[in-house]
């Protein structure tokens, strides 16, 4: 016998993607259990099907930086921090972070069927009575092309895991000017915010902060070497440090919550695009939740 839970809960995360590089992930999670029935005729009470694995997933890879330890240039070790991660393709990153917020994995590349198939494993192991095996299924959400984009972030105050500092997700975006809905403005934006790191720019590090282990220009980048961001701050869980190439990131004057991206977007598209015009954004963080937010006259 088989019980199944589609869309029992949602997985956001970020990844190290050896052809994107750092990207933002959200995935419906579906579930199927098999097994035995009992005298009482169920084979597992669905009360208890979705806190046993939502605890699995909530307390393993959600809202934490994926990275797969095999890839080509990707290399792990200690730090005083926790660890740090390195990375040279297709571009440099360095993260210092506390254990917590990561998962590695033995692989070269990190995919929605792979680690379905290993959550799907280690639930089967530890599965309650009567049920002999557990299946995960990860997919994405069904979005339209031109308003669908993925970004890293982290929130330095926020009381749970989003305080990570590479953690993400995969959104859509809404843009109306007047009340007429605007595509060509969704995909403007998607394309801009697509696989970029949002970070509060009193989050960024000063320019004339040294830079561990290099030594040239005045932010201690090597001379010849593309300009980097460093993001560094301290939360509940620890100290964070996280150093990207600066093409690869988007600098808000507000801390990057989703009420303050729809904002900032609202008033960027009112400013450069609409001006006159009364502009609304619906900006999604992951499946199904997110802000609106309203500019112009």
């Amino acid at each position: 016998m088989t019980l199944f839970v589609n869309g029992l809960s949602h997985l956001d995360a970020s990844l190290w993607s050896p052809e994107r590089g750092l990207i933002g992930v959200s995935w419906h999670i579906d579930a199927a259990l098999h097994g035995t029935l009992g005298e009482d005729g169920m084979l597992f009470d669905f009360g208890a099907v979705k806190p046993w694995i939502k605890a699995v997933i909530d307390d393993g890879p959600d809202h934490t930086l994926l990275i797969p330890t095999a890839a080509a240039g990707v290399t792990v070790s200690d730090c005083r921090e926790g660890l740090m991660v390195r990375t040279t393709t297709p571009y440099p990153m360095e993260i210092r972070a506390p254990r917590q917020a990561y998962t590695l994995l033995p692989w070269a590349r990190i995919d929605r069927e792979r680690l379905a198939a290993h959550l799907s494993e280690y639930l089967t192991r530890h599965a309650p009575p009567r049920v002999d095996g557990v299946e995960i299924t990860l997919r994405d959400e069904a979005i339209e092309a031109a308003g669908a984009y993925t970004y890293s972030h982290g929130l330095k105050h926020h009381d749970g895991n989003c305080q990570r500092i590479a953690h993400g997700h995969r959104s859509r975006l809404h843009i109306w000017c007047d009340g007429r809905r605007r595509p060509d403005l969704e995909r403007h934006w998607s394309e801009r915010l697509d696989d970029r790191y949002l970070l509060h720019a009193d989050d960024r590090e000063p320019d004339d902060a040294p830079n561990s282990g290099s030594h040239g220009k005045p932010n201690g980048e090597p001379i010849g070497e593309p300009e980097t961001t460093v993001i560094r701050y301290t939360s509940r869980q620890g100290h964070f440090r996280l150093r990207l190439p600066a093409e690869r990131c988007e600098i808000l004057p507000t801390p990057t919550t989703v009420e303050h991206i729809a904002r900032w977007l609202a008033e960027q598209v009112a400013r450069h695009h609409a001006p006159g015009q009364r502009v609304r954004v619906q900006a999604f963080e992951g499946i199904d939740k997110g802000a609106l937010a309203e500019a112009g006259p």
